[in-house]
């Protein structure tokens, strides 16, 4: 009888390490498989109440079998685990695991590091002792991932060198194809698609579709979307450490690229602002002396950098650029944004847009210019401008069906961002709400942004809900400092919480802006 409870409570911990082994996939996912990235997580997220249990339950089954009370007491353990898996699977999550070719190889590798380590066990100990060992592996999930990781690193390695040479084919096979790469700290995005919707007015475009801005995310691209009747590529490119963008360069080379800005971000793998620059300026170095770049003057740290390339400007706030708008003429209305695009030549072009927000103007701006670069007309510019359309989740105006307007900005905030986030939401009639847990990745210098934002969300909105109490404790101090009132300061556990929160208090025609929206590692 005691073999038999022993094998179902074996059972039981070895469920839950598989779903436990998921669920650190995940995570780990999340962390691009990196594993010093994953261990700065770890770090910072270990002492969770869920790993207390876990550590319980080892602790109980390690104290019956090295006692030999009896086996009915496994039924503790058992439980603790079982409701721990239970936990997990129902648990909603706002980025799913994606259970790739990688990811499988990743799963099923640590899988048959854990069944050799519990079958040794079992062999050599019994039952019991392979019940300690499987509980032992769900514990130890965080650490055999990452060695599963080192272990398939010449795997990956091999088999990324041949998707990449394999997109290098394909490109070779598109010698007329134009290539536009799109970098920056941010407004990446916005540009990549506004600039596909104006070129579409002349070329058949294709470009990275959603956050395919990594390497094997373009590889992934050209191999299963390009097709020989595309004319132009856009190529969106991220980096979060020195040499990603030059990768990505090295594999598609590019003919013109576009920077709309240098900023702090990603601090904590960048360190400072000077490697985010050498950085982005990886695509600036690849392009060609027949080619261009369009670089956004407003930053100073692009306008006073050297490099060598043809290239053409573009600014909000410097006349002298080759492409200015006079923010000053700019006219904003419930329909849009109608404003003058100036050239170096002193021509005027009068455009509209229904997008509203400083930056869009200043993307739009980017994207002007390279159209012109390509040859399309004015009123081919013009008629694309017409056509842009919100890019999901960055300054999307929504209306629900109480007649509250929503703001929704919760992809990827940055400081510029959430600032001119909150200046035109500043600018709208109704009481204004804000829900956001905060800027992140900024290293040292995130306590000061952050304090910064509790500022700026003092001076522009009537209520303030902060999406946990840790992250955001920069922002109340910022509201605090600007002596916003606390009754209209709520912290929210979670973002269910804080919307349920500002929209029992709202009315129609009031404002509720949501910005950035962590994913679960954060």
């Amino acid at each position: 009888m005691e073999t038999v409870l022993t094998i179902v409570f074996l059972a039981v911990a070895a469920v839950w390490v598989c779903v436990k082994l998921g669920y650190e996939l995940q995570m780990f996912q999340q962390n691009s498989y990196r594993n010093e990235r994953y261990f700065k997580w770890l770090a910072k997220n270990y002492a969770s109440i869920d790993r207390v249990v876990e550590l319980a339950a080892l602790v109980a089954i390690a104290i019956i079998w090295f006692t030999g009370i009896n086996k009915w007491w496994l039924l503790l353990p058992s439980l603790m685990q079982l409701l721990l898996t239970i936990k997990t699977l129902t648990r909603k999550s706002k980025v799913k695991l994606k259970f790739t070719s990688r990811a499988k190889r990743l799963y099923f590798t640590s899988l048959a590091i854990i069944v050799i380590g519990v079958v040794a066990n079992v062999i050599y100990t019994g039952m019991m002792g392979g019940l300690l060992t499987t509980a032992s592996n769900g514990v130890l999930t965080c650490i055999i991932l990452p060695i599963a990781n080192i272990i398939l690193k010449p795997v990956e390695r091999r088999i990324n060198n041949w998707y990449i040479n394999d997109a290098k084919r394909i490109l070779k096979e598109h010698p007329g194809l134009i290539i536009v790469g799109i970098t920056g700290s941010y407004g990446k995005t916005s540009t990549k698609h506004f600039l596909e919707t104006i070129l579409s007015q002349k070329y058949n475009v294709l470009m990275t579709p959603g956050s395919f801005n990594t390497t094997m995310g373009v590889v992934r691209t050209i191999r299963e979307y390009l097709k020989p009747t595309h004319e132009v590529f856009i190529c969106e490119m991220g980096a979060k450490q020195i040499g990603d963008i030059k990768e990505i360069c090295d594999l598609v080379h590019p003919k013109y690229g576009i920077l709309t800005s240098v900023a702090e971000q990603h601090l904590d793998t960048f360190k400072n602002i000077e490697n985010v620059r050498k950085t982005k300026f990886e695509l600036i170095d690849s392009l060609p002396q027949d080619g261009c770049a369009f670089l956004n003057a407003d930053y100073e740290i692009i306008r006073n950098t050297n490099h060598g390339k043809p290239a053409e400007y573009y600014s909000t706030t410097d006349k002298t650029a080759n492409y200015y708008v006079d923010m000053q003429q700019l006219a904003y209305s419930q329909d849009g944004t109608d404003f003058s695009v100036i050239t170096s030549g002193g021509e005027t072009l009068q455009m509209r847009t229904p997008l509203l927000g400083d930056y869009n103007i200043s993307n739009i701006l980017a994207c002007v210019a390279c159209a012109f670069k390509l040859g399309l007309t004015k009123d081919q510019i013009s008629f694309g401008i017409h056509k842009l359309r919100p890019v999901e989740h960055r300054m999307e105006i929504k209306r629900n069906g109480a007649g509250v307007v929503i703001i929704d900005d919760a992809f990827n905030s940055n400081p510029k961002g959430a600032k001119m986030a909150l200046e035109t939401l500043a600018g709208f009639p109704g009481q204004r709400f804000v829900i956001t847990p905060g800027i992140i990745e900024l290293g040292d210098k995130q306590y000061f942004y952050n304090e910064q934002l509790g500022e700026q969300i003092a001076d522009s909105v009537d209520f303030a809900i902060l999406v946990g109490a840790k992250q955001t404790a920069p922002i109340y101090d910022g509201l605090i400092k600007k002596s916003f009132p606390t009754d209209k300061i709520y912290i929210a556990q979670n973002l269910n919480d804080a919307a349920t929160w500002a929209f029992a208090r709202t009315n129609p025609g009031d404002v509720v802006l949501f910005e950035n929206d962590l994913p679960d590692l954060f």
